[in-house]
């Protein structure tokens, strides 16, 4: 989420997959209570490559229902025995509560365009999943299009349970007026580094210009420590995860630091501890915000708008940041997988990719990006960067309990970094021991 308030939040993407206020105790309750033995499924039976029609979800986001309505037509029109029936996911509190529900009623479509990767191992734990393994070309066809950063989708069995499908890389967004009126120049501004940020948030707060420097959201839902913590936090460590090989990895020189950076902001007034109730950077009450390639079309004219990459502890060219993706996954209710599987391959085609790029802004995750759509890129220049940024993104790790464990990360640093409560020193160890205990439980 990049907002704490329903106006802006439901503007974003990820809106629909986790809801603008979702607790995280219903998360867990309803994935936790979905049964299940666990593991992955070969489909509604054990044939794999059954065909017929199929029912599909997609997401409410009104950019992602008008692709995904063409995408069908194209579809149905070619397949006359294999047709899709299309819908947006059902209301709920979250869509993960609702795919969690639809799983422990036997009732999942059997493709879902709005699967979270924090979710897939619950639902995969939950036996609600078809292993992409399964089908012939499966995990070949994720790494061809995918390329390097498909290993962040495996699962601990080493299988594919949902595709990559598009990433909303997380870059820096800046006020160009605010800058300009704060005495920073606004053609180059000097951000290259987290002291960089620091001294312009400080020359902005100090001038006046704006209320705040940077405005994310102060809440406690687990989800948003991916929107001001661990993009800083794959800058700085280049794409390292929150976990790995079952253990945090943020106890570290780099994760304090990122810590210390933000606690900073907070204790100096220069990040708001209270939540907004709109959206601050295009109201012009913060001079920055974390924001991926959906907010180009949001702030549109609202905002004389520049971005820059999310920086490290030093200066580079390039740096990793938070890939805030949304991916597709075959639900083993399917009675007719083999139609669900082809339906994805053409979901994700280089000519769908190319259209939801037009459509939606979001970055479809193609190791080929830049130079299968480089037309687009010349015509929308803005969004070369995110281009570039998606070929640096770093995932949710795919580990069971994740949704505890960004909870878990979140309520030490709300302690110890918002309200400053605790030591950084202290909150990071803490929650780094329970961490290494969900993850390898």
């Amino acid at each position: 989420m990049k907002r704490a308030l329903k106006k802006a939040v439901m503007k974003h993407p990820l809106a629909t997959r986790l809801g603008a206020g979702l607790a995280v105790t219903g998360l867990v309750a309803t994935l936790a209570g979905c049964g299940g033995s666990g593991g992955g499924q070969t489909g509604g039976g054990s044939d794999t490559s059954a065909k017929g029609p199929i029912t599909i979800w997609y997401s409410n986001n009104a950019a992602e229902v008008k692709w995904g309505k063409q995408m069908v037509a194209a579809w149905n029109a070619a397949h006359e025995d294999q047709k899709i029936t299309a819908q947006e996911i059902p209301a709920g509190k979250s869509s993960e509560e609702v795919i969690g529900a639809a799983i422990t009623a036997g009732n999942a479509p059997c493709i879902v365009l709005n699967t979270a990767p924090v979710a897939v191992p619950q639902f995969q734990q939950q036996g609600g999943l078809v292993a992409v393994d399964s089908f012939p070309d499966g995990a070949q066809y994720i790494k061809d299009r995918t390329g390097d950063i498909a290993s962040q989708y495996t699962s601990s069995d080493g299988k594919f349970y949902q595709v990559p499908w598009k990433s909303n890389p997380v870059v820096l967004f800046y006020n160009k007026d605010i800058f300009t009126k704060a005495g920073i120049d606004a053609d180059k501004p000097p951000l290259a580094t987290r002291d960089e940020v620091l001294a312009a948030a400080r020359k902005v707060v100090k001038s006046g210009a704006a209320k705040t420097a940077i405005w994310p959201s102060p809440a406690s839902d687990f989800f948003q420590s991916w929107f001001d913590f661990y993009p800083f936090y794959a800058a700085a460590t280049d794409g390292q995860q929150l976990v790995k090989d079952g253990k945090a990895t943020f106890d570290s020189t780099e994760g304090k630091d990122v810590a210390t950076f933000w606690r900073t902001m907070y204790q100096e007034g220069l990040s708001s501890r209270e939540a907004y109730k709109g959206d601050s950077f295009a109201d012009g009450k913060a001079a920055m915000a974390m924001s991926g390639p959906w907010a180009i079309d949001f702030y549109g004219s609202k905002v004389k708008w520049g971005t820059v990459p999310v920086p490290g502890s030093t200066a580079k060219d390039s740096t990793y940041t938070f890939s805030d993706a949304k991916n597709m996954a075959v639900y083993s209710a399917c009675k007719n997988p083999g139609t669900a599987w082809d339906v994805i391959k053409f979901a994700t085609s280089k000519e769908q990719d190319g259209k939801l790029l037009e459509m939606t802004g979001q970055m479809p995750m193609r190791k080929t990006l830049t130079t299968d759509y480089a037309d687009y890129f010349t015509k929308h220049p803005a969004y070369k960067q995110f281009a570039d940024e998606a070929t640096r993104t770093v995932e949710v790790p795919n580990v069971t309990n994740a949704v505890e464990i960004w909870q878990t990360f979140r309520d030490a640093w709300s302690k110890s970094v918002i309200f400053g409560n605790q030591s950084v020193d202290d909150a990071v160890k803490g929650a780094s021991d329970k961490i290494n205990q969900l993850a390898g439980s």
